[in-house]
């Protein structure tokens, strides 16, 4: 059976290449504390079609390359940029509206 988890994208700068953080977390086996962990897999992704911030799913395949031994099964959530808009300054004197003549 091959496995398959749940990442985010966190670097899409080569081509058909996407490196895929996948985060778990466990007990320490002494301490009892909870520890965060991620794992990093790097993705074959033939279309190109991920970006930084997406949640993808990704199963487990023969090596393609050096490095690459996984491949990319869908886009579960696309990331979304949030829309930032400039605040006005305070004090600063608005600029004067063209008038069409």
């Amino acid at each position: 059976m091959r496995r398959r988890v749940i990442g985010t994208v966190t670097r899409d700068k080569m081509a058909k290449t996407r490196r895929v953080e996948v985060p778990r977390s466990y007990r320490h086996p002494k301490y009892g504390k909870t520890i965060r962990s991620r794992t990093i897999c790097y993705v074959h992704d033939e279309q190109d079609t991920t970006h930084n911030g997406d949640l993808v799913e990704i199963i487990e395949t023969r090596p393609k390359s050096k490095l690459k031994r996984w491949d990319l099964v869908r886009v579960v959530k696309k990331f979304e940029a949030p829309v930032l808009q400039a605040a006005p300054v305070a004090g600063a004197v608005p600029a004067p509206a063209a008038s069409v003549e």
